[in-house]
């Protein structure tokens, strides 16, 4: 009876690093159906187009640092400000918080101080920065890779004990771009205006929209509508990024150079199992062989390469595995044992928990069961790191241990690094995760799964000179890499647009570069692909 009720618990949470996809926790959501939201669509005549919003930005903080990248030291200017978000009649919506670093030039001979910019607008690429949730704030991206410091962690990722402290962050992507880390309303210091209702900001299309008039408004302020533009989500955030790619250029615009999606969910039916959707089950398949691999439970000849044994996972998955989920009942008993012997040697748990899940193994089962004879439950956003199971018969994870240790690290690191570095001084807290922006609103109830696919397709049809880099970690079990391979293979475009498209995998978790090798890997393929993207002389 245990193995049955945990085997039917079908709840997913979808932070960027961290918020449920429904409200209430692992013990109260209800289970996920065959039914979700759909993405609405943005071009039908009759929707109503929203004024663009005024803003002016208030509360500034600007101070100069330098940070110094493969040798060389860069100087910037940071600036931690509010933008206060104004319909057409001056009434305040919402204030939204950012960070933004701009790269300066050389100290120009008799002078103390260095120009304003490195280079003019045109040949300065800019890039708008998020992360997910919904509900999460940007200080992700920003005190983990991007930013000019970065939370200091051990070299296998994991977080050190308390007091926690940011160092030089030597990867930063400051030498290739400048930066804008966007806290949408309801996290880190952003807020709604007095006598707002929440409805107005929380939702796919309502923060799509009020992002949207964020960047059309620093762009306009700061005098960057002439910079090539990039745009990088995590999590979340890249469902945020793929639909302000066609939103951005329809209603402002604004046509992009580049997105960088990190850990990607475009399409959910990718990764919300259920009783009316195998598809998930062959796509986290890989993700279960790398994590059984990393921890030392397959057998020798797939232990032996972690690449041989993915391609074999994948292959199997796609055109074995999945065809058998699709018979349903009428698999033949034969058949049925081939699957339970395979799918157990490739995730290392034991048949009769394969059987008791009617083949069909969600996370949350994998996480509890790979070391469940050590009391150990596997981490969901890095599965490499594991904890303590204090209740094993518990038929789900209690904590996700890659996610309770870097919590108090990044919001830590960070409220000391707004006052002390920043200069950045507010007694509101900083929603690093925030439950106050549920509930959310995905769209209309309907048959079918969220999807912003079609957006990015859209965004890429109407602007050929877009490119995408989508970045996976293998031991990623909120975001599988082989799902994000699905959802770029069935974007169905043509073969010079294919060419826009870049995947690579990292042996990291949903945040990658909390690896330090995977740091720098990911800094250089980052690097390389904003070079690409920028338009040729």
């Amino acid at each position: 009876m245990f193995m049955r009720i945990l085997c039917a618990i079908m709840t997913i949470t979808l932070w960027g690093l961290d918020t449920a996809l429904s409200s209430g926790s692992p013990a109260t959501a209800p289970a996920a159906t065959n039914s979700a939201p759909s993405m609405p669509q943005t071009d039908t005549a009759e929707e109503k187009i929203p004024p663009p919003l005024q803003g002016e930005v208030e509360n500034a903080s600007v101070t100069e640092g330098q940070v110094s990248v493969d040798g060389q030291m860069i100087a910037y200017r940071a600036t931690a400000a509010n933008m206060p978000m104004k319909d057409e009649d001056g009434k305040l919506k919402a204030t939204v918080f950012f960070t933004a670093y701009e790269r300066l030039g050389a100290v120009p001979e008799g002078s103390e101080k260095p120009e304003r910019l490195a280079a003019d607008p045109h040949h300065r690429p800019i890039t708008f920065v998020f992360n997910g949730g919904p509900g999460a704030a940007s200080v992700w991206l920003h005190l983990g890779t991007a930013g000019p410091r970065r939370i200091e962690l051990k070299k296998n990722g994991e977080a050190p004990g308390p007091p926690y402290r940011l160092i030089e962050n030597t990867h930063t992507w400051l030498d290739v771009t400048d930066l804008v880390f966007i806290d949408p309303v309801g996290t880190g210091y952003s807020r709604p205006a007095e006598g707002q209702k929440g409805s107005e900001f929380y939702g796919v299309q309502e923060d799509i929209r009020w992002v949207a008039d964020f960047i059309r408004l620093y762009i306009t302020k700061y005098e960057r509508w002439a910079s090539p533009m990039f745009l990088a989500g995590e999590s979340y955030g890249t469902t945020r990024a793929a639909g302000l790619s066609e939103y951005l250029l329809d209603r402002y615009g604004i046509a992009l150079n580049g997105i960088v999606f990190i850990s990607t969910v475009l399409d959910f039916q990718t990764l919300r199992p259920g009783a009316a959707n195998d598809l998930p089950y062959p796509l986290y398949l890989p993700t279960y062989a790398a994590t059984a691999w990393h921890h030392g439970k397959l057998a020798p000849e797939l232990q032996a390469d972690l690449q041989k044994t993915l391609t074999q996972a994948e292959q199997w998955a796609i055109n074995t595995y999945l065809v058998a989920l699709t018979k349903g009942d009428a698999l033949a008993p034969d058949r049925r044992r081939q699957v339970v012997r395979m799918l157990a040697r490739f995730t290392a748990l034991p048949a009769s928990v394969i059987e008791k899940c009617n083949l069909r193994i969600p996370p949350h089962v994998f996480q509890k069961y790979l070391l469940a004879g050590e009391t150990q439950i596997v981490g969901r956003f890095d599965s490499r790191i594991v904890g303590f199971d204090p209740e094993p018969m518990r038929p789900w994870p209690s904590y996700d241990p890659s996610l309770s240790q870097y919590l108090p690290v990044y919001s830590a690191t960070f409220n000391d690094y707004a006052r002390r570095t920043l200069k950045y001084d507010s007694l509101l807290p900083y929603e690093v995760l925030s439950d106050k922006v549920r509930p959310w609103n995905f769209g209309e109830d309907g048959q079918g799964y969220l999807s912003v696919a079609d957006n990015l397709r859209s965004a890429m049809v109407k602007n050929p000179s877009l490119k995408a880099l989508f970045a996976s970690g293998y031991f990623d079990l909120a975001t599988p890499y082989f799902a994000t391979d699905f959802t770029i293979n069935r974007l169905n475009l043509s073969d010079d647009l294919r060419a826009n498209i870049r995947h690579t995998y990292y042996q990291g978790g949903h945040m990658m570069y909390h690896v330090a090798s995977e740091l720098a890997a990911f800094k250089a393929d980052l690097a390389d692909f904003i070079r690409e993207a920028l338009p040729k002389p």
